[in-house]
């Protein structure tokens, strides 16, 4: 027969059990609350450090940009024609063929 003794055991066990839960619950939470600061820490620190490099990045994407414009502008101003025509005339001695100056060469499509 179950006695009352055995039933204030039984009683007794499930009281410790409940009681241990509780502790171990309360030590998860007191325990989480620092490691979740130095992981929010950590974010913060991370999200800090990419927020720069961002920035330096587009400081030299705004530098890079500047630099190119600025090269097209000199190939626009080196490929210009009149500027090609002039540094033949002057700096290599040549000169606009005259119709004469021409010769035509027609070539047959036949092979030997």
């Amino acid at each position: 027969m179950i006695t009352d003794l055995m039933v204030w055991k039984v009683f007794s066990m499930k009281f410790k059990f409940k009681d241990f839960l509780l502790r171990f619950g309360i030590l998860l939470l007191v325990l989480s609350v620092p490691f979740m600061l130095c992981l929010y820490a950590l974010q913060a620190k991370q999200y800090t450090n990419l927020t720069k490099e961002v920035r330096a990045l587009e400081l030299k994407q705004e530098k890079l940009i500047e630099e190119n414009k600025k090269l097209v502008s000199d190939i626009a101003i080196l490929s210009s024609a009149d500027r090609i025509e002039k540094m033949a005339v002057e700096e290599l001695g040549m000169h606009k063929a005259e119709k004469e100056d021409i010769v035509r060469v027609e070539m047959t499509g036949e092979k030997e």
